[in-house]
């Protein structure tokens, strides 16, 4: 049986949305399957149902399920808040439309648990719509009282896609949880329910309407499943410490455009490795950026010991923009390697050259490798199909047999850690000038500092790193540079960083 996790489910959630598939008509689709599940249950009878609701989408997709249901029985709904304390606009919505219905549906609302316990002692049917997969923590009053009450009553209950209490994703029991007869859960089965039949009692999967593209493609819901909150007594240090190690006497942009785009990502931190050759190049810059100057002209392996101690105290690694590939690089790349512990490392440029020889180092790792067509080739020798599905088949197959994961950059981005891969629609033919990559590099080097998911980061920052090249070029026309890509890329996060919370 196929399961999927609370994360995932937000992520297809919010990637339907973005389809086109309004959270409002998932709401209304899941509330018409708990309402026809009961139907099943209840046939004809002239029977009593009683909804407890929370205050999140949970609730509202109880709202929906009264409202199908007030027309074959008499149906109560029980909001354990008030009216206003509701979370989310399609729940809102929902409710106001029972508010409306004050023929057919009886409402109560706030703390009155006698009154609850009094309404469930009454009832044939209890439908539970408290939290769904929304709960965190251990179940705190007036909840857990509601819980109690509802496992007390004696009747039969049907669970809104996870009974309440019980941890979708673990199965752990935080603290109390409704001890449901049947769970109507939506798309898949949620991993938490596998294993607590005890809770779960007869699980029934309904299709609310997701559309398959929602899985495949890179959308929002990736990005917030990867996006940072912003707590208001943050410090210095708490959104991400990463090291660029990059440049080369022949290149000095591509270390310093890697780094200035994880600044604007929302990184604290970013210190660039460089040889002392480029190292005061890139520092001209931004004053923004720390820069430590390395031994030689060139990366070598008298810099490993000082790289390896900037290491530590990083959260993630960029290594190869401008590297080279000189031989004494490529000694000091592979060294470094074998001898860095266990840190989110994108891998990019020349280092994809310089480690096509040695893939055993990363491994089984927190790595990410971005190789374009090219690099691609010289990574696994083998050609890269224009088709788009046989291009997913073949980045999924190397993902998995080198156990990595891969971001193949192109007119589609192709993302997989071998068991998973998405397809990114964002960006355009003007991201062909050089560095564009540099960004996306940086993007994803925050991205994996936050999360510690590679799969998640990297389809998150292919995602931003071409929508904001679609943004300059909706500004410019197809005369950017890899600057203006940055520069957009607080456009770009902007919507997350305001509407969003993970």
């Amino acid at each position: 049986m196929q399961t999927i996790s609370s994360l995932e489910m937000r992520i297809l959630e919010e990637n339907s949305e973005y389809l086109g598939v309004s959270k409002h008509i998932l709401m209304e689709n899941a509330g018409r399957g708990v309402a026809e599940f009961c139907r099943k249950i209840l046939g004809d009878r002239n029977v009593k149902v009683v909804v407890v609701a929370g205050p999140g989408n949970n609730g509202g997709d109880g709202f929906v399920a009264a409202r199908y249901l007030a027309r074959f029985y008499k149906v109560t709904v029980f909001l354990l808040a008030k009216p206003n304390e509701i979370r989310t606009f399609e729940a809102k919505e929902n409710w106001g439309i029972l508010e409306k219905m004050k023929l057919s549906v009886k409402l109560y609302y706030g703390y009155d648990l006698e009154k609850l316990k009094s309404l469930l002692k009454k009832a044939d049917l209890i439908i539970d719509a408290i939290f769904g997969t929304g709960l965190k923590g251990e179940v705190r009053e007036p909840y857990r009282t509601a819980i109690e009450y509802i496992n007390e009553a004696g009747k039969k209950i049907v669970a809104v896609d996870v009974p309440s209490g019980l941890n979708p994703d673990t199965g752990e029991i935080h603290g109390v949880a409704v001890k449901a007869s049947y769970t109507v859960t939506f798309h898949r089965v949620k991993r938490g329910l596998e294993k607590r039949r005890e809770y779960t009692g007869e699980v029934n999967v309904v299709d609310i309407g997701i559309p398959p593209e929602a899985e495949l493609i890179v959308g929002p819901g990736d990005v917030v499943a990867v996006i940072k909150p912003r707590d208001a007594y943050a410090k210095k240090g708490d959104f991400g410490r990463i090291l660029v190690i990059g440049g080369s006497e022949e290149y000095s942009g591509a270390p310093a455009l890697a780094a200035l785009s994880a600044m604007r990502t929302g990184a604290d931190i970013v210190v660039v490795a460089a040889p002392s050759s480029v190292a005061d190049v890139i520092r001209g810059f931004s004053p923004a950026l720390i820069v430590r100057k390395l031994c030689g002209r060139n990366l070598s392996v008298e810099d490993v010991e000082k790289l390896l101690a900037l290491s530590n105290r990083m959260d993630s690694i960029v290594l190869g923009p401008g590297l080279g590939t000189g031989e004494e690089t490529r000694e000091a790349v592979i060294s470094y390697v074998s001898q860095l512990k266990e840190k989110p490392l994108v891998i990019d440029a020349d280092a994809l050259k310089i480690l096509a020889e040695r893939l055993d180092l990363i491994s089984n790792r927190l790595v990410v490798l971005t190789p374009h067509a090219g690099e691609f080739k010289i990574l696994f020798g083998v050609n890269v199909p224009r088709d788009v599905e046989a291009r997913a088949e073949l980045v999924k197959s190397k993902a998995s047999e080198h156990k990595v994961t891969i971001l193949l950059k192109g007119h589609e981005d192709i993302i997989s850690d071998g068991e998973r891969v998405k397809i990114n629609y964002t960006g355009n033919p003007g991201m062909t000038v050089g560095g564009t990559g540099d960004v996306l590099t940086g993007v994803l080097a925050t991205f994996l500092a936050w999360s510690k998911k590679p799969f998640l980061s990297a389809s998150a920052a292919a995602f931003i790193n071409g929508l904001a090249g679609d943004l300059a070029v909706r500004d410019l026309g197809f005369h950017i540079t890899a600057l203006d890509l940055i520069g957009r890329i607080p456009i770009a996060l902007k919507d997350f960083d305001l509407g969003f919370k993970p």
